[in-house]
């Protein structure tokens, strides 16, 4: 008997890349999707409108508009992204209806919002105590989520890296000299990117690594003013690419390097791993799933001594960590192929079904 596909309306930002593969992906494994979301990406989606003077209102003002498309649609399952926003409204949406709900934490949605009011906290516990499934990419940001409110049923699932691109991982281990390093965070207060200028600028300075960085993110004039007071114009800068050309152009470079304030699982490490470069970030709890001592490097957040020391280690030895790089792309294959994250997440949302029949 052939099997009937799954109706998903699926709730997130039509301006994140995350939602573009998500969505992607569900539809070349045989899934219908529809996308709703309150921002204005370039996607095919729904667009709710935003209604309100502040953005607190833009949320519960979506719930009778988003009712009517629940109404209409009739999916089997809804698949709502980040707690505190669409796993909230998705939540007041179903109301009696026996659809299961599936909320994607995100990270900052749990280690960053909860904090910011009383009223953010109850949104986000809510959403949790509401879902009938919670997946996240780290056992951390799961655990993070349980110590809000306990709840039965999660699972932890990467967000990987698509086959078709683990040919690019490195031919040759060799490094560059001078050493290739890339930050492929964008200029954001989280994201600590001057700590990074800061403590390398020696070593910039010196002609022996060279670093590039996004030319994006809400800070980045203010990155680029501060660091040419430390490394004049030595920095290398890349724009906005497609994906494919982003990871061939990541895969050109020798090291990794994050020094992010807060992570759940970042998607760009596992990225790094599959493409054979040395991964270094912040020793951070969202990064310890996947960089420890057998892996790649890390730091101490925020020391400034640290960070250089393993550098000047690295430019200093003739070691390429060959062994290390293979076995990071190996554990990529086993645990973080992007089509076999979102062949996971269609397994649970098949479970959470077989209590009715999938129309």
């Amino acid at each position: 008997m052939k099997t009937k596909r799954i109706k998903i309306l699926l709730l997130s930002d039509s301006r994140s890349f995350h939602t573009v593969r998500f969505a992607k992906a569900l539809k070349q494994q045989n899934c219908h999707v529809l996308t709703v979301s309150l921002e204005d990406g370039e996607m095919s989606f729904v667009q709710l409108k935003k209604r309100g003077p502040i953005e607190q209102t833009h949320y519960l003002l979506a719930v009778l508009p988003l009712r009517k498309i629940i109404e209409r649609y009739q999916p089997n399952i809804i698949n709502a992204h980040f707690a505190s926003g669409y796993g909230f409204i998705a939540a007041l949406a179903r109301g009696q209806r026996p659809i299961p709900i599936i909320v994607n934490l995100w990270g900052s949605d749990i280690l960053i919002v909860p904090g910011k009011s009383p009223l953010h906290r109850l949104k986000t516990i809510y959403a949790l105590k509401k879902a009938d499934y919670i997946v996240g990419d780290s056992q951390y940001i799961v655990g993070v989520a349980h110590q809000l409110t306990p709840f039965k049923h999660s699972e932890v699932i990467p967000w990987g890296i698509e086959r078709e691109f683990l040919h690019l991982h490195k031919k040759s281990y060799s490094f560059h000299q001078p050493l290739k390093i890339i930050v492929p965070r964008a200029h954001e207060t989280v994201y600590n990117n001057l700590f990074i200028v800061k403590a390398l600028a020696p070593l910039i300075n010196e002609g022996k690594i060279t670093l590039t960085f996004p030319a994006f993110g809400s800070l980045f004039k203010k990155f680029k003013r501060k660091s040419q007071i430390l490394v004049g114009d030595k920095l290398l800068f890349y724009p906005q690419f497609i994906r494919r050309d982003f990871l061939n152009f990541m895969a050109q470079h020798d090291l990794y390097l994050s020094a992010s304030r807060s992570d759940s699982s970042p998607a760009s490490l596992i990225e790094a791993m599959a493409l054979g470069l040395l991964p270094i970030a912040a020793n951070i709890e969202g990064v310890q799933e996947w960089l420890s001592s057998s892996s790649g490097f890390t730091f101490t957040p925020d020391n400034h001594s640290e960070l250089y020391n393993i550098m000047n280690k690295i430019i200093n030895s003739a070691e390429i960590y060959d062994e290390m790089r293979r076995n990071n792309r190996q554990r990529v294959e086993r645990k973080a192929v992007f089509e076999d994250n979102i062949a996971q997440q269609i397994k649970i949302m098949t479970r959470l079904l077989r209590r009715k029949p999938i129309e």
